[in-house]
């Protein structure tokens, strides 16, 4: 899994217990994810039909950095279902992990629609595939 996406914990984002607010942490999971399918998919109309049990394992306080880590574990036909963990950047301690998140493709009509993906793209490929062209 890869962590590309880091958050500062800023006082904004606490509860009223002094940690991070779950809400806040769910709101950037689901926002990165969705931009990790829309790159995946090549498409920008995506959206999130199902996020399983959220497990938060452990607290993170103010001045932390924390980062998200996502990959897909399975490409539908019309959907790429994703997992996701959030640690501490500089600990590496587990908060949060999320075993299944699913997004689907929609076409220009807003329904589902085939994507025809089937793995995982890198960075690297997609350069690789520009060069072909």
């Amino acid at each position: 899994m890869n962590f590309h996406t880091r958050k500062w914990v800023k006082p904004e984002d606490l509860n009223p217990n002094g940690t991070l607010f779950g809400g806040s942490l769910l709101r950037w999971i689901d926002e990165e994810a969705a931009i990790y399918a829309i790159v995946q998919l090549g498409n920008q109309r995506v959206v999130t039909k199902y996020i399983s049990e959220i497990n938060f394992v452990s607290a993170s306080r103010q001045g932390d950095i924390i980062e998200l880590g996502i990959t897909a574990t399975e490409f539908g036909r019309t959907s790429i279902t994703l997992t996701c963990e959030v640690r501490n950047k500089i600990t590496r301690k587990s908060i949060l992990t999320v075993d299944k998140m699913v997004f689907v493709n929609l076409g220009e009509d807003g329904l589902p629609a085939p994507h025809g993906r089937t793995e995982i793209k890198y960075v690297k490929d997609q350069f690789d595939d520009e060069k072909k062209d």
